[in-house]
């Protein structure tokens, strides 16, 4: 009975074929996403995402520093950019500073990453149907992928956002946790969940779509590299979705970091979690630039962080790939 089970496995995971029989063709293509067991998918999503959001911390606590200043009063929108926030933050905290809230990221960004990615991988090879250049197949597997794995991630991304800031209350993730529930409640951790769907959802269809094209675009420029250096490939091209869907949701980033943060080191409490209300009111006190508050560290984050979590997901799945004894896909 285990043998049988672990034989079905695979073809079970690639879709029934009286929904779809033209997508296990897909496997000996230029699709390499086929031959894994759905838990690689997730452990190879999990191993990129945490090695993405680790490597690139300092630049996200830039970004927080700079977004969540409205209603601080600390300085005025003209005088803040990355290279004061870097060097205040260096001044009164050290490198330490940059760190804090790494903790969180860490339990948040490993889980999360690993239902982002397998929820894609499902999607993907769904909506494809059979064909491997579909954009929107892409952009749409991406926006399913983001709602899951936010529901993840968006409680410690709080945690992770309160650590960051500037004189913070908080004395670590548990006493952050703690806190919250005590003072504000379980909602607290949700409060910015759907701007984050609302953010993450164009972010990862302009993400994936421009992926999978810049992918697609480099290969057929250069072939030769399709096999040699994969990697860079996976590299360039993540780089290029990560800079380009980081700049387009710089607003609604704005709006998370506002209300995820909200009430705390000075930061405007909001009476209502709507989005239009929280941008009325950024706009109202820092003008429209104050929607692209810390797009600059945000574009600086997402370009190497997309690299990074791409080709670090395919050198996983590559191995998985080995490990299951498909070294061509």
């Amino acid at each position: 009975m285990a043998a049988t089970t672990t034989t079905d496995a695979s073809p079970k995971y690639r879709a029934p074929t009286d929904f779809h029989p033209e997508i296990p063709e897909l496997s000996v293509s230029e699709n390499p996403h086929d031959g894994l067991h759905f838990w690689q998918f997730m452990v190879a999503g999990s191993i990129a995402g945490s090695i993405e959001h680790m490597a690139m911390f300092p630049v996200d606590t830039l970004k927080t520093r700079m977004q969540a200043i409205v209603g601080s009063g600390s300085y005025p929108v003209q005088n803040v950019n990355v290279r004061q926030a870097c060097k205040s933050i260096m001044k009164n905290e050290g490198a330490a500073g940059f760190y804090r809230g790494i903790g969180a990221m860490g339990l948040g960004a490993g889980p999360a990453h690993a239902v982002y990615f397998s929820v894609y991988e499902l999607c993907k090879q769904y909506f494809s149907r059979g064909d491997p250049n579909n954009s929107v197949a892409h952009a749409v597997s991406g926006v399913c992928a983001t709602v899951a794995s936010d529901a993840v991630f968006t409680p410690m991304d709080v945690v992770k956002q309160r650590l960051q800031l500037k004189s913070s209350p908080y004395k670590g993730v548990v006493d952050c946790v703690r806190r919250v529930l005590v003072e504000e409640g379980i909602g607290a951790f949700y409060a910015s969940y759907k701007t984050t769907v609302v953010m993450n959802a164009p972010f990862t269809a302009v993400h994936f779509a421009t992926y999978e094209a810049a992918k697609r675009g480099l290969i057929e420029v250069s072939p030769d590299i399709a096999d040699d250096e994969r990697l860079v490939v996976h590299a360039t091209a993540g780089a290029a979705a990560g800079a380009l869907a980081a700049i387009v949701t710089t607003p609604l980033d704005v709006v998370k970091t506002q209300l995820q943060c909200q009430g705390v080191c000075g930061c405007d409490r909001f009476s209502s979690s709507s989005i239009g209300n929280v941008i009325k009111i950024i706009v109202k006190k820092d003008g429209y630039q104050g929607l692209m508050r810390g797009w600059i560290p945000r574009m600086l984050f997402h370009a190497p962080a997309a690299a990074i979590c791409w080709s670090t997901y395919e050198a996983s799945k590559d191995f998985f790939h080995r490990l299951n004894g498909n070294p061509d896909n």
